[in-house]
């Protein structure tokens, strides 16, 4: 059994992680956290192994130090999270012999498209990126569009649009000589995204350091 505290428990995806947690044998949901609670505390108290961290990026890279400090491995889905936060996160990793998963996006759907992308790019090097998320999701750009952008080369044109009904969608758009190319990928549910959270808590543990993207795992 690979004990499991959930981190950002009361939020929309922490609800949905508790849940697709508890549904598998292999799993034991030890701890439920959220802001305001003592997070090294519960990782030691409940003898965690890895903790899924699903909460807001003013509180994601003191959240990531807690837990690789405290001796669990991290799977972390929450965005916003910088080029220098990467290096630290490598060095905690280092320093505590432990492991982190940072993945932008955990549908394996969203995975793919990412590489559709990155290899569509080669050929048709015109493109553009427009993101779609609910009202409620706090950083624009989505790290998933920001993350397509630097598998892409970088210079590719983000647009963000944020409105209610939505969950989470991207699309890229390419353009050549009388043609173009969209890439699109449809997140209808926080449902899409567990089987790939279930994965990562499964093998975070047999991995090396810190890992970038769930398609180093796929």
């Amino acid at each position: 059994m690979i004990k499991v505290i959930v981190n950002g428990a009361k939020g929309k995806m922490g609800m949905e992680t508790v849940k697709a947690v508890q549904k598998e044998s292999d799993l034991a949901l030890v701890g439920q956290t959220d802001m305001g609670d003592d997070l090294v505390q519960a990782i030691k108290d409940k003898s965690a192994e890895v903790v899924v961290d699903f909460t807001n990026p003013q509180s994601v890279m003191s959240n990531i130090r807690a837990i690789l400090n405290a001796g669990a491995h991290g799977v972390i889905g929450t965005t916003g999270i910088t080029e220098n936060d990467l290096h630290e996160i490598r060095e905690l990793c280092e320093k505590n012999r432990v492991n982190c998963l940072i993945a932008p996006n955990f549908a394996i759907g969203a995975v793919l498209m990412m590489q559709f992308a990155q290899a569509a790019v080669k050929h048709m090097p015109s493109a553009e990126i427009i993101e779609f998320h609910h009202e409620t999701k706090v950083d624009k750009p989505s790290g998933t569009a920001l993350r397509t952008a630097r598998l892409m080369g970088g210079k590719v044109p983000i647009h963000s649009v944020r409105l209610p009904g939505l969950v989470a969608h991207q699309e890229v758009v390419f353009g050549g000589l009388g043609q173009t190319l969209t890439i699109r990928h449809d997140s209808l549910s926080r449902e899409s995204f567990m089987p790939g959270v279930i994965l990562a808590v499964r093998k975070i543990k047999g991995l090396k350091g810190l890992i970038h993207g769930l398609e180093a795992i796929l």
